[in-house]
């Protein structure tokens, strides 16, 4: 499989966020977010097995924990990673995929925890969420919008609405965009949506959902790779 980077840090995103995790980048996206924060994965990277991966995440989490499989686009190689999602699996390891949900999910392992990436109108990819992977989402699974407007609050409020998505999965999540140029200050005059503004639209609506903020762009330069 084509990969762009393995490291290991603190997971920034979701309600995984704050613990320990090994994160395995996969290389290419057929989608172009406005606020996309990882355009140097869309090419490049280096082929490796699966054991080459496996043996990475190995060394650098023995013996289990967290692992996040993400892009990029995880699901456009997924004849490579559902194998190394399973593997990953059977050896003990907690697995987290990070996907748009554009490509089917049915073939996901049971075992791994999806997060679910619905794009909002204003980053240029609106309804590209295929509407059939809402019947493979699993209770354990999550899913994530990425808000840069009013516009996107609204749709992604709706949303969540008319699918019930609190009933579906273990958390929906509002997360605010960040700027793709974002680097230096570590806090939030970098997000497109103040997250004080989101709170409150979220609280006036009532609705079902979490307030996420991506906690390693506080920690670290939010400009910065591998963390």
């Amino acid at each position: 499989m084509q990969i762009t980077e393995i490291y290991k840090s603190l997971q920034g995103e979701s309600t995984y966020a704050g613990l320990p995790c090994v994160f395995v980048r996969l290389t290419a996206c057929n989608l172009r977010c406005s606020w996309c924060d990882s355009e140097y994965t869309f090419s490049g990277g280096r082929k490796m097995t699966l054991e080459a991966v496996l043996n990475a995440v190995h060394r650098l989490s023995p013996g289990g924990g967290l692992v996040e499989i993400t892009g990029g686009e995880p699901m456009l190689q997924e004849r490579e990673v559902v194998p190394l999602m399973q593997t990953l699996l059977e050896d003990g390891y907690r697995v987290l995929l990070e996907t748009s949900g554009e490509r089917p999910l049915a073939d996901v392992p049971a075992g791994v925890i999806k997060i679910a990436d619905v794009k909002c109108p204003d980053s240029g990819e609106g309804d590209t969420f295929c509407g059939e992977n809402l019947q493979a989402l699993q209770m354990h699974d999550e899913i994530k919008f990425v808000i840069a407007s009013r516009l996107d609050y609204e749709f992604a409020r709706d949303f969540t609405r008319r699918h019930n998505l609190d009933s579906r999965v273990n958390a929906v999540l509002f997360s605010p965009a960040f700027r793709k140029d974002a680097r230096g200050a570590r806090d939030s005059s970098h997000c497109l949506v103040d997250p004080q503004q989101l709170a409150e639209w979220m609280l006036e609506d009532d609705v079902p959902a979490r307030l996420s903020l991506q906690m390693h762009k506080f920690i670290w330069d939010p400009a910065l790779k591998g963390v």
